[in-house]
């Protein structure tokens, strides 16, 4: 099949994009290189079933056109990651969200393909529940605090794919991601993982924002990149929404704690309040953990890694790169 992945040669999308060159298939990358790098398919360069093309999604519509026109399929990817570039620049990630996923829908529409969009855990809001399922209702936090356009943007971008979706335009499945991590992602603006094994290798003060109780789970990319492929395979996708994440809850002081016993550091933890790390009145859910029995049901995926198998895996790869 031919495969059309914007923010290819970001964290997730460059570790899709292997996986399905090994499978035989062929993949067009369409990437800005704003949040990526080309380091993290530079494994891949020469390959012939690859190409690689530098735009931007909001501002390259008939590009769009013609790449979503040539492909089997469409995984979109592209969107403002990470909550340190949320916060500083949230009308950069209101249009890369809104405006870009609409210039991949358009097409895809006109072209009737089958398409993935890749949305977050963030939607959930200001849930309690203990875990969170794809029908729970959700409660986003005010316009002003700066920290829910990204979860408000890509909550209308699965409205928007749902909308297509039921007017029969396309195939088109919903994936909420929690907390992916892993070989290549970049502690640059503010994923948590990268950022607590780095100071951990050179041992130096781990920083703790808030009070380090709130919690999470954490799931590695080659899961996350399997539940992708056997979503694609899978019918019965189609039309719905899918959390793929770890059920492995730790809070983010246990993760420190954890990043210090797995590299045999010698960092201490520091705390700073969220004011200080973020900005003014910043707000951060307590809790964030999936229900996957959706996911589970429909293609049998588990997660086959666990938390100490992602600190040692970016670990390794961050001691090459030195």
């Amino acid at each position: 099949m031919k495969y059309l992945i914007t923010g290819g040669a970001g964290f997730i999308g460059s570790h899709l994009t292997g996986s399905l060159l090994a499978d035989g298939h062929s993949v067009t990358i369409a990437d800005n290189f704003s949040t990526s790098t080309p380091e993290n398919i530079a494994h891949l360069t020469g390959h012939s079933a690859l190409r690689v093309l530098e735009l931007d999604v909001v501002d390259s519509p008939r590009d769009l056109d013609t790449l979503v026109k040539e492909a089997d399929c469409v995984i979109h990817l592209a969107a403002a990651v990470g909550v340190e570039l949320v916060v500083k620049d949230p009308v950069r990630t209101i249009t890369t969200n809104v405006h870009g996923t609409e210039n991949v829908l358009l097409p895809a529409a006109a072209y009737k393909k089958r398409v993935i969009v890749a949305s977050t855990s963030e939607v959930y809001g200001k849930s309690t529940n203990e875990k969170f399922t794809e029908t729970d209702d959700l409660l986003i936090g005010s316009p002003m605090n700066s920290r829910w356009s990204y979860a408000c943007s890509k909550l209308l971008d699965e409205f928007y794919l749902m909308a297509f979706q039921r007017t029969g335009a396309f195939p088109g499945t919903v994936v909420r991601f929690f907390n992916t991590v892993g070989p290549r992602q970049t502690g640059r603006y503010g994923m948590v993982v990268p950022r607590f094994v780095a100071s951990a290798l050179k041992n130096e003060p781990i920083v703790v924002y808030g009070d380090g109780e709130q919690s999470r789970c954490f799931c590695h990319v080659a899961d996350v990149v399997r539940a992708l492929k056997l979503l694609l395979a899978s019918p019965g996708s189609v039309g719905e929404v899918f959390n793929i994440g770890s059920q492995e809850l730790v809070s983010i002081k246990q993760l420190a704690e954890r990043v210090i016993a797995v590299t045999g550091s010698r960092s201490e933890i520091k705390y700073i309040s969220y004011d200080e790390a973020y900005e003014q009145g910043f707000e951060d859910m307590r809790r964030r953990c999936p229900n996957t029995e959706k996911l589970n049901a429909l293609t049998g995926w588990k997660t086959e890694f666990v938390l100490d198998d992602i600190i040692r895996d970016v670990a390794d790869e961050m001691r090459r790169r030195a």
